[in-house]
């Protein structure tokens, strides 16, 4: 009679332990995924977010629920700190950033309460190739006339890319733009432009406008005049890239480091600590839904640009950014972080 107790009781424990722990469906079967969006609610990266969830969901085990929650509060830093340091670490909780948020911290960005290195990388939906822009009224249409007279942009938050760009530009090529920062993310931007409040924004990504701002792009709205990548759009073949207008080696060395910062453009992440075998389900879910024809042709409806990287590629990626040179780091630091901004 003990031995049977016995048996029972080892049998007990050993179904209570981690290796007979629930599975990936089984867990995701009764806990919906919380997705703390980086931005607010109508913009860029919250069209992309939730056009990704609603076909996200039918890839992972146990089809969960996928409610999102914006979260644009310091330029997106909010929600990747909020994912770091406060969420649930058992894969019911990941962030869908801004493309800052991986990078941030390098820079010495006060915000940036994270180590990015840590953070269990899903995948980016597709890079984010920021442009210039002013409004068709404008006088100013080429990045070369932009270098001879002040020209006013509209900027989300102090470190938003709506600002950054602008200021690493005017240091970088010589342009003059005046960075008037503090506009809602979202429908401020288009207001101040549209209104004649700016004659334009720098920094907002060609992706974005397309996907939130149709209109501008297909009524031809827009004077592009410049664009920033590691490489040039194929949408854009006649604007000039930044790059190319860097004549200083230090400079372009500065103005690269800045620029992977859009490489992976549009990331998803979990919290550090995330079970392993949850991690492994949300990436192999997250390569299935960008493969998924029926993805695919809602991303071609809404003109969402899909140009993805996995989570170990972004992994890669940012090791071989913290690894730059602290010379080039601090420099690209200055500019990402500039002591002083406008403020609307």
């Amino acid at each position: 009679m003990r031995l049977l107790a016995g048996a029972a009781l080892s049998a007990l424990l050993a179904c209570a332990s981690p290796l007979h722990a629930q599975s990936v469906a089984d867990f995701y079967k009764s806990h919906p995924i919380t997705m703390l969006v980086g931005s607010g609610a109508g913009g860029g990266y919250d069209v992309y977010a939730r056009t990704f969830a609603r076909f996200w969901t039918s890839h992972i085990p146990g089809h969960p629920d996928i409610i999102p929650k914006n979260m644009p509060a310091a330029a997106g830093l909010a929600a990747a700190s909020t994912l770091y340091n406060s969420a649930e670490r058992d894969g019911s909780v990941i962030g869908a950033f801004t493309n800052g948020a991986a990078m941030d911290p390098l820079f010495g960005n006060p915000g940036a309460h994270y180590d990015p290195l840590k953070f269990a990388w899903l995948g980016s939906i597709g890079k984010l190739e920021n442009v210039c822009a002013t409004w068709h009224t404008s006088p100013v249409k080429t990045i070369a006339q932009a270098r001879e007279r002040q020209v006013i942009v509209a900027a989300a938050g102090a470190t938003s890319n709506t600002a950054i760009v602008p200021n690493m530009l005017n240091t970088l090529i010589g342009t003059k733009f005046k960075v008037i920062a503090g506009y809602d993310p979202g429908s401020g931007l288009t207001l101040a432009v549209e209104s004649g409040e700016a004659e334009g924004i720098c920094g907002l990504s060609w992706s974005t406008m397309k996907a939130s701002r149709p209109r501008w792009v297909n009524e031809h709205l827009l004077n592009v005049i410049v664009q920033m990548g590691l490489r040039k759009l194929p949408d854009l073949p006649g604007v000039p890239s930044a790059l190319d207008l860097v004549t200083d080696p230090d400079n372009r060395q500065v103005m690269e480091l800045i620029l992977i910062r859009q490489e992976a453009g549009r990331p998803f992440a979990a919290p550090p600590g995330t079970p392993a075998d949850r991690v492994a389900a949300l990436r192999q879910a997250f390569a299935a839904t960008l493969a998924d024809p029926a993805f695919v042709a809602d991303a071609q409806k809404l003109q969402l640009e899909v140009d993805p990287l996995t989570g170990e590629a972004i992994e890669k990626l940012l090791a071989k950014a913290y690894a730059a040179p602290k010379p080039i780091i601090q420099r690209a630091g200055a500019l990402v972080e500039p002591a002083t901004t406008n403020a609307h």
